[in-house]
């Protein structure tokens, strides 16, 4: 059992990751310690998803080597091809990723000029003395 916990150390490094990020975002008061929370949490999905994608052994990339030829088609053993599609999908997160900590960063711009601060419970308390 220990042997099977220590060989997947790789996983419980993401278990970690995510709960770091999960508790930066529940826990912390200021605006930009949740937004680097989320972004730690993003890269610990996007690593779990990327290492389940590998496989070891024998396998090349989805590349045909000789094409079709007609009438002699072969059957493809594709346990000897890695599938690209978890880390085209990874590509993608990272992109949004970016996207949403660019905007994200832009609207506490907003919220610091507004409030003077980015501590929730002051922006809260604000709100409830300003009745907007």
């Amino acid at each position: 059992m220990l042997e099977l916990l220590l060989s997947k150390y790789n996983y419980w490094l993401y278990v970690i990751l995510m709960m770091i990020g999960l508790y930066a975002m529940l826990a912390k008061r200021n605006l930009v310690k949740k937004l680097i929370g989320m972004n730690i949490f993003q890269t610990a999905v996007i690593l779990f998803y990327v290492s389940i994608g590998v496989k070891t052994g024998e396998v090349t990339v989805p590349i045909l080597p000789y094409g079709h030829h007609h009438g002699h088609e072969q059957a493809i053993n594709v346990a000897h091809y890695l599938n690209p599609l978890p880390h085209v999908l990874m590509l993608t997160a990272i992109v949004v990723s970016i996207a949403t900590t660019g905007v994200a960063l832009a609207v506490l711009i907003l919220i610091y000029r507004r409030f003077q601060t980015l501590e929730e419970d002051e922006i809260l308390k604000i709100n409830q003395e300003t009745g907007t």
